[in-house]
C-alpha cells in the first residue's frame, strides 16, 4: 500500500519538505519518550505505571489514544480510493467504527470496574482470572499475539511504503522501516503507556488536521459530492445504486466481524484499563461516537468528489488518488501545501502511533500473562517488564526481516486476523455477564472456531459469501452456549463466577 507513488504519480510536496517534516515527527516522538522516562523514572519497575500509564489517563489523552488505535493511516489513505470504486455502497464504512463503539458499550463499562477491582492489565488477565484454566489462558494469548503481530508487520510495511511515497523515494522504503521503528521502539521502551498515550495524542491531532484541510481544499478546487454524482450518474450508474441482497448479507457479515474484533482488539481493550475512572472512560466514548463521520464519513467524502477530481482511473490509479489529490492541492497555495505535508506527515505518524499500542500489549501479553504466570510466578514486576521488554524486541527485529521485502506467499496466512482474534470475544464479553459458561465448552469453542475460520479462509472459500471469521465465531458461540447449557460448570464453579462477575 503506498498511498503516494506508486503508479509514478509526482506529489508537489515530495522531497525536501516531506524529510523535514518527517524528521521533526521522529524527534518529536523521542523527545516525548524521553520527557516522560524523566518524570517517571521511579515509577516504570509497576506494571501497573508501565503498561497502563498508572491507571490516570485522563479524558483527553485517553480519547486520542483511542482515536490514534482505531483510527490508522490506511484510513486516510485507503478509504478514499475504495469509495472512488464502489461509490455510495461504501457508505458502510462509517457504520463499521459505530459497531466498535457499540462493541465496546456492551462490556467496556463492566470490564473497567472489574479491571480495578482485579487489577487487571491485559484482557487475557481478565479470562484467566474468569475462567481458571491454564489451557484457555494459553490460547486466548496465542490468538490475541498472532493478531498483534500481524497488525505489527501491516504498520511496518506501511511505515516505509509512506516514507518513501511521501520524500519521492529519496528515503528507500527500508530506510524509512528502520528509521521509525527505532524511534517507536526508544520511546516505547522509555516511557511506557504514558509516552505511547501523548504521542498518540500529538499524532490524532496532525491526522485530524490533515483530514479537515483535505476536504476543504477538495470542495473548494474539486466540486461538491453532487457534481460527482452527475458524473456516476452519466458512465458508471452503478455506484449510484444500493446495494444488492448479496450485498447487503456481505455488508452485514463486515459489520459483525470487524465491531466486534475491533473492539476486543488487545490493545483497544488495555486502554479500558488505563482510565482514570469510569466516568472519564464514558466521557472518552462520548466523544469518540462522532469520530465515525468526522474521520470515515469525511474521507468517504474525499472519494467520492475524487470521481469528480480524476474520473475514468482504474483500480491502480485509484488506488494514488489522495496522493494526486493531495498534490494538486499543494500547488493552489502554500497553505494547502504545508497542510498536505502535514497530512501526509500525520498519516505516517498515525501508523506509528498504531504500531507503537500494539507493541506495548504484545509485550504485556508475553510477560504479564505467559511469563509472570506460568514460566516464573516469583518474578518481581520489573524482570516482567524486561522480558517483555526483550520478547517485543526480539519480535520487532523478525517482523521487519519480514518487512524489509515482504513475501507475498505470506498472504494468506495474515488475512487470518479478524479471523481469529473474533474469536476470543465470546470468553472476553459474555463471559463478564454469565456465570454459567463454562471453561470447557469455551475452550472448544475457541479452539474449534479458530480452526474452521482457518480452514475456510486457507482453503478460499466463503460460504454465502459471509466472512469466515464470522463463520468460525458463530461456530464457537453455539459450541460455547449449547456446551455451558449441556455440561453446566459445578455450582462452586458458578458461585466464584457470580461473586467475582458482581459490580
Amino acid at each position: 500500500m503506498n498511498p503516494m507513488n506508486d503508479s509514478g504519480v509526482e506529489l508537489a510536496f515530495a522531497g525536501a519538505s516531506g524529510i523535514t517534516v518527517l524528521v521533526a515527527y521522529g524527534l518529536l516522538m523521542l523527545g516525548v519518550g524521553v520527557i516522560t522516562w524523566l518524570a517517571n523514572r521511579g515509577l516504570h519497575q509497576s506494571v501497573d505505571e508501565y503498561y497502563l500509564g498508572g491507571r490516570g489517563l485522563g479524558v483527553m489523552v485517553l480519547f486520542f489514544t483511542f482515536f490514534a488505535t482505531q483510527y490508522s493511516g490506511n484510513t486516510v489513505v485507503g478509504y478514499p480510493p475504495q469509495a472512488y470504486r464502489v461509490g455510495y455502497a461504501y457508505l458502510v464504512s462509517i457504520p463499521f467504527f459505530i459497531t466498535i463503539i457499540l462493541a465496546y458499550l456492551v462490556f467496556a463499562p463492566r470490564l473497567y470496574t472489574l479491571g480495578r477491582r482485579l487489577s487487571l492489565v491485559t484482557p487475557v488477565d481478565w479470562i484467566h482470572h474468569r475462567f481458571q484454566s491454564r489451557a484457555l489462558t494459553t490460547v486466548a494469548a496465542i490468538l490475541m499475539l498472532y493478531a498483534l503481530a500481524n497488525y505489527l508487520l501491516e504498520q511496518f510495511v506501511a511505515i516505509g511504503q509512506g516514507v518513501s511515497g511521501l520524500t519521492g523515494g529519496t528515503i528507500p522504503y527500508q530506510v524509512g522501516v528502520v528509521f521509525f521503528i527505532v524511534i517507536m521502539v526508544v520511546y516505547s521502551w522509555l516511557g511506557g503507556m504514558r509516552s505511547v498515550a501523548y504521542t498518540d495524542t500529538m499524532q490524532g491531532i496532525a491526522l485530524l488536521f490533515g483530514v479537515i484541510m483535505l476536504l476543504v481544499g477538495s470542495l473548494m478546487y474539486f466540486g461538491t459530492p453532487g457534481d460527482a454524482a452527475a458524473i456516476m450518474a452519466a458512465n458508471t450508474p452503478e455506484k449510484l445504486a444500493p446495494p444488492d441482497g448479496p450485498g447487503l448479507l456481505r455488508w452485514l457479515s463486515l459489520l459483525l466481524l470487524v465491531g466486534v474484533g475491533a473492539a476486543v482488539y488487545p490493545h483497544a481493550v488495555q486502554r479500558i484499563f488505563s482510565a482514570r475512572s469510569e466516568a472519564t472512560l464514558k466521557r472518552s466514548f462520548i466523544r469518540m461516537a462522532y469520530m465515525p463521520f468526522a474521520t470515515a464519513g469525511v474521507v468517504f467524502v474525499v472519494g467520492i468528489i475524487g470521481i469528480a477530481a480524476f474520473p475514468g482511473l482504474d483500480t491502480a490509479g485509484s488506488e494514488q488518488l489522495v496522493g494526486r489529490m493531495a498534490s494538486a492541492l499543494a500547488n493552489q497555495s502554500a497553505i494547502f501545501y504545508w497542510a498536505m505535508v502535514l497530512l501526509f506527515g500525520g498519516v505516517i505518524a498515525a501508523i506509528v502511533s498504531t504500531a507503537d499500542s500494539v507493541l506495548l500489549t504484545f509485550c504485556s501479553i508475553v510477560s504479564h500473562d505467559l511469563y509472570g504466570r506460568f514460566v516464573n510466578r516469583d518474578a518481581a514486576q520489573s524482570r516482567q517488564i524486561m522480558v517483555g521488554k526483550l520478547v517485543g524486541l526480539v519480535a520487532v527485529v523478525v517482523l521487519v526481516i519480514i518487512a524489509w521485502y515482504p513475501p507475498a506467499t505470506l498472504y494468506q496466512i495474515f488475512v487470518l486476523k479478524f479471523e481469529l482474534l473474533i474469536q476470543v470475544a465470546p470468553a472476553l464479553m459474555i463471559g463478564l455477564y454469565w456465570t454459567r459458561m463454562s471453561r470447557r465448552a469455551t475452550l472448544a469453542g475457541m479452539v474449534i472456531g479458530a480452526i474452521f475460520a482457518s480452514a475456510l479462509t486457507l482453503a478460499g472459500l466463503r460460504p454465502l459469501g459471509l466472512f469466515n471469521g464470522l463463520w468460525g465465531f458463530l461456530l464457537n458461540l453455539a459450541i460455547c452456549v449449547g456446551g455451558s447449557l449441556l455440561l453446566p460448570p459445578s455450582m462452586a464453579e458458578q458461585n466464584r463466577a457470580r461473586e467475582l462477575t458482581h459490580v
